[in-house]
């Protein structure tokens, strides 16, 4: 039934490449600790998982989530009376705040590598193209490796981007984006002495090969390390997560961002609120009379 389920979630459900290994990976794994899925059995295998193995809270809720899609594909088919997965209380997880980049910040990377003289190369020119896509559409990595020259219409300044479970979405682009696409696929077509097609990659290594996640990872690493203002983590997702939270705080509405990043729903969302409310606690306390004085109540004369 595995073989099945999995090419269900492949061709029905229409999963990612990496979302189908995932899925696989869990259901040998637990399948490796157990005969069969009881409630029993899937609490052993949790136990397992934090104590034997050391996973995170996050992870564990990771592979109950995929066994829950496993039982009720068997549900669905008559092979299950229920889902015993949903009888698991899974471990609590720490609620962390989306990390982002500052405005300012970015712009000061932008700056630092606008086109000059010394930055014509075409690696430079690619490399600052990545996070500039990636920071301006909000785009995940994965939708940024699937782009094609298909995929841009620059007449319009939109780009059709193909996300989870294969839905399409129109993503609007700025003048400023544009240009430097258009720039960037001059470069390539001298470089490679070609125009591709509506299904060639829109994005190519400095060898004329599509890009790929490691490669996309270490240039966001390079090309923002050592950015002032730019510190811990840095990744395509923390680019999508600043781009959220400045469109909220620039006023945007949580169903217009929903619909740019791709949610599948509105709670997905609502987690870049967590960051405006602590922006503003902070501008509260340092504004308000009463926090300023440390909450006396004052002179009662």
């Amino acid at each position: 039934m595995i073989e099945e389920y999995l090419a269900y979630i492949t061709n029905v459900r229409r999963y990612s490449a990496r979302t189908q290994a995932v899925y696989r990976e869990v259901l040998e794994s637990y399948f490796r600790f157990a005969d069969t899925v009881t409630v029993t059995d899937l609490r052993n295998y949790e136990v397992h998982l934090l104590d034997d193995l050391g996973l995170g809270p996050k992870t564990v809720s990771l592979h109950l989530s995929a066994l829950s899609g496993y039982c009720r594909y068997l549900v669905g088919r008559g092979k299950m009376i229920s889902n015993p997965v949903r009888l698991v209380v899974r471990p609590k997880q720490e609620k962390r705040l989306p990390v982002f980049f500052r405005e300012e910040a970015m712009s000061r990377y932008f700056e630092q590598t606008k086109a000059t003289p010394e930055f014509g190369n075409y690696d430079d020119k690619l490399a600052r193209l990545i996070v500039s896509i990636l920071y301006n559409t909000g785009i995940r990595r994965s939708e940024l490796i699937g782009l094609t020259r298909g995929s841009l219409d620059l007449q319009r300044r939109q780009l059709s981007v193909r996300g989870k479970g294969d839905k399409m979405r129109q993503i609007p682009l700025i003048p400023v984006l544009c240009e430097e696409i258009s720039l960037y696929l001059q470069s390539v077509d001298e470089r490679f002495a070609f125009a591709g097609g509506n299904d060639s990659p829109l994005l190519l290594t400095g060898k004329g090969t599509p890009l790929y996640p490691v490669f996309v990872d270490r240039t966001i690493k390079k090309e923002l390390g050592g950015v002032e203002g730019i510190s811990g983590r840095k990744s395509p997702h923390v680019l999508r997560h600043s781009l959220a939270t400045q469109l909220l705080d620039e006023g945007a509405d949580l169903n217009s961002i929903k619909e740019m990043l791709g949610h599948s729903s509105l709670a997905a969302t609502q987690i870049y609120t967590h960051n405006s409310v602590e922006k503003l606690k902070k501008v509260y306390l340092n504004a308000h009379p009463r926090a300023k004085n440390g909450g006396d109540y004052g002179n009662q004369d």
